[in-house]
């Protein structure tokens, strides 16, 4: 599987960045306008829908139109992880449903005093020609991710 990975610093306290990554309201805010994100359905562990926090066994069904090109791209994630430690916060969600063969992205968060330390990795797999197309989404996940990281500063700090 091809990887991306991203890390950032963040000037606002592990317990803000963690409550906020933990809504699906931060996944919106964190989703550049070009990708045209609708957020069709979240469904808790329990089969509560709309729930306060995204925990382990969530499903987030969405759907995306790049650009406004194209018919609209569906998928599904699930929370498949999430865990709090003593000044660290992670959670994993994978895809079910959609564009991606194989799609796992953990989000890792650490406080370093009165900042956090945000650290994206992604593993993933097209689902045809993977060797050819795995390093060229470089150019797909820099312009998303670096979005996600400097929108983080702006909302946060």
């Amino acid at each position: 599987m091809a990887r991306y990975q991203r890390r950032t610093r963040v000037a606002a306290p592990l317990d803000d960045v963690w409550a906020f990554h933990s809504r699906i309201e931060g996944l919106e805010a964190l989703t550049p306008g070009w990708m045209n994100l609708r957020v069709e359905a979240v469904r808790g562990p329990d089969g509560e829908d709309d729930p306060a926090v995204l925990e382990t066994g969530t499903r987030i069904r969405l759907s995306t139109r790049p650009f406004g090109v194209g018919p609209r791209q569906s998928f599904v994630s699930r929370i498949v992880a999430r865990e709090e430690g003593e000044g660290t916060a992670t959670f994993t969600d994978d895809m079910t449903d959609g564009p991606f063969r194989e799609w796992r992205h953990t989000h890792r968060f650490f406080a370093d005093g009165d900042e956090t330390v945000i650290e994206d990795d992604v593993e993933y797999a097209f689902p045809v020609a993977d060797g050819l197309l795995g390093p060229l989404s470089m150019v797909g996940f820099e312009p998303m991710f670096r979005y996600r990281h400097k929108k983080t500063r702006e909302l946060l700090e």
